[in-house]
């Protein structure tokens, strides 16, 4: 006699088994995504010495183009320390077209084509300014969002999610040994770079968010490097080199086609050598993103 869970076995194997094609177009809808990056700093003793979350709020438009979408920054909120989080005025409402180009700068040297100048000067709510760490981390948070879509989407440059059809394969992705300009006006210096190491995305399953029916993709950045270059003042320059390595679990919706919930976990370990100081400054930092697909406010 065939059971109820004979049945489910033999659906669920079915669906393992078929290949999967993710060389296909977003699903043309409206989206919404809710992200938040906590940056946690660790003393050498091993204890949190600070801890900072940065809350970015985007809508994308899905529009007929060769490389991306439109998308429109509904809010941006910093918050140190589990202190009150305080608005970004200026970042609400501002609107770029994503263009897709995984760890490549265009014509106007901006990666992935997001603008810098809405980073420089900003002040928050309160009318305090941010420093030059938030504000790069600012910008960051909008370089993270999209390399959750550099990773889940057909890679325009080589290999990628499209070479992957069964549950289980893997594969070296285009942004591997990539290295693009962090360089951001006056918060980080011409000379700042980040490189990934051997960039390996998974196959790794199938399960559901929601109600959607999802593929689970692992990211793998392999052993990662960077250097940033700043000038707090007029006095000070800072050189800081270090190492990164992160891990991402991403969850895409294989009918819309669209991310429904990623995750990403990144370790960076960090030697500063400042100009007025003998020695240099050792850091460890922890950082976590959590990204969630939400309905479309009305």
């Amino acid at each position: 006699m065939t059971t109820t869970n004979d049945l489910a076995h033999q659906d669920a194997t079915a669906l393992l088994s078929r290949p999967f094609n993710f060389d296909r177009p977003h699903e043309p809808a409206s989206q919404q995504f809710e992200m938040s990056s906590t940056m946690t700093i660790k003393a050498p003793n091993g204890k949190n010495s600070s801890v900072t979350t940065y809350r970015l709020s985007l809508g994308c438009e899905p529009e007929h183009l060769t490389h991306g979408h439109r998308y429109t920054c509904l809010g941006f909120t910093v918050s140190h320390d589990e202190a009150t989080p305080v608005a970004l005025p200026s970042l609400q409402g501002w609107t770029y077209v994503f263009t897709h180009q995984p760890g490549e700068r265009d014509e106007q040297g901006r990666t992935l084509g997001i603008d810098h100048a809405p980073f420089e000067h900003l002040v928050d709510a309160k009318g305090m300014p941010l420093s030059e760490l938030d504000s790069y981390h600012v910008y960051n948070a909008f370089i993270d969002f999209h390399a959750f879509e550099v990773f889940s989407d057909p890679s325009l440059s080589g290999p990628g999610i499209q070479n992957l059809q069964h549950v289980g394969e893997t594969v070296v992705h285009a942004s591997s040994h990539s290295k693009p300009s962090t360089t951001l006006g006056r918060n980080v210096s011409t000379g700042s770079w980040f490189q990934n190491g051997e960039v390996t995305i998974e196959f790794a399953g199938l399960g559901k968010v929601d109600r959607s029916l999802c593929a689970i993709i692992s990211v793998d950045s392999g052993a990662s490097s960077f250097r940033m270059l700043t000038n707090p003042g007029p006095d000070a320059k800072l050189s800081t080199e270090g190492s990164s390595h992160y891990w991402a679990t991403i969850y895409k919706d294989v009918n819309a086609m669209w991310i429904r919930r990623a995750t990403l976990t990144e370790l960076v370990v960090s030697e500063t050598i400042v100009s007025s100081a003998a020695s240099p400054v050792h850091g460890v930092a922890e950082r976590s993103i959590v990204l969630t697909n939400v309905p479309v406010r009305p």
